[in-house]
């Protein structure tokens, strides 16, 4: 069993394969949202599966109480839905800063678990993030919150509630085996499938690069990411990665920077400044060595 210090770095893994997300789906060409989920979870699931080979007992993770399952699939599928949603009914800037709420969530949440305790360096460092991922997405101008998008922005809010709760409540089941969020997917992706029958018109990827980029976001935002993700708040500081989970629209803006997507900006490099910094007062404990 990993350290927590351990498990708080393969955490952050999640958060850096988090920040491929929006390049990844905006390479992938125009598949429906819940198509792609549908594609991405099955191949995330299966990838997953696969690792179960010559293991004796993996596959006995799957046996799991209800609650262990309502956690696992409504986390996933949840948040997803509802995040497709807010970016259908809203903006997707000013929704994905409704949405990035969840963060903080997960540090304020966090100090309802038993043996945990919030400090005030954690909640200093959220804040901070905060403040740099509002001006993140303040800076890109044309900031709207009509009031015909209320829905959207409401189900972006909630999807922050949804992604909070999952991950501050999987440490509740800190004794479920990694392995069960192989079945996560797999349920996911099958209620993805059946939303996408329900309510989309199916369109796949037409150019062998957009096929790359759906196999991408599988394979690590939509995939490993869960796996890293689900060690971290199990057995990390899940307060540190709640507040490090801010840099995730920062290294993603970047990416889309360099790729072509989006162009460079002071309001970049001080967002950057800001939630880097944060994340670096609220993981002060990691850095400190432990008294003797």
């Amino acid at each position: 069993m990993p350290s927590a210090r351990t498990a708080t770095l393969v955490g952050f893994t999640a958060i850096l394969m988090w920040s491929l997300l929006a390049l990844l789906t905006a390479a992938s060409g125009t598949v429906p949202p819940f198509q792609l989920a549908a594609l991405t979870f099955a191949i995330g699931g299966g990838i997953g599966a696969l690792s179960w080979l010559g293991r004796r007992g993996a596959v006995a993770a799957l046996r799991q109480p209800f609650e262990v399952w309502a956690l696992g699939v409504g986390g996933l599928f949840g948040y997803h839905a509802l995040y497709f949603l807010a970016l259908r009914l809203a903006p997707p800037a000013e929704a994905a800063l409704v949405n990035y709420l969840w963060p903080l969530l997960i540090v304020l949440f966090s100090a309802l678990l038993p043996g945990e305790r919030l400090r005030a360096h954690h909640v200093v460092g959220t804040l901070i993030g905060l403040a740099g991922t509002i001006l993140l997405f303040l800076g890109g101008g044309g900031i709207n919150f009509a009031q015909d998008y209320l829905p959207g922005f409401a189900a972006a809010f909630v999807a922050a509630f949804v992604w909070a709760t999952y991950s501050v409540l999987s440490r509740r089941f800190a004794g479920v085996s990694t392995d069960a969020v192989v079945g996560f997917c797999l349920a996911t992706a099958l209620l993805a499938f059946l939303f996408h029958r329900a309510f989309e018109t199916t369109v796949w990827p037409a150019t062998a690069g957009q096929w790359l980029a759906v196999a991408g976001l599988g394979i690590g935002p939509v995939g490993a990411a869960f796996y890293a993700w689900d060690v971290g708040v199990k057995r990390g500081d899940i307060r540190v990665l709640g507040a490090a989970s801010y840099a995730a629209p920062v290294l993603s803006t970047a990416l889309l920077v360099l790729a072509g997507f989006a162009p460079a900006s002071m309001t970049l490099a001080l967002s950057a400044a800001l939630i880097a910094g944060g994340g670096l007062i609220a993981a002060k404990d990691m850095w400190l060595r432990p008294k003797r």
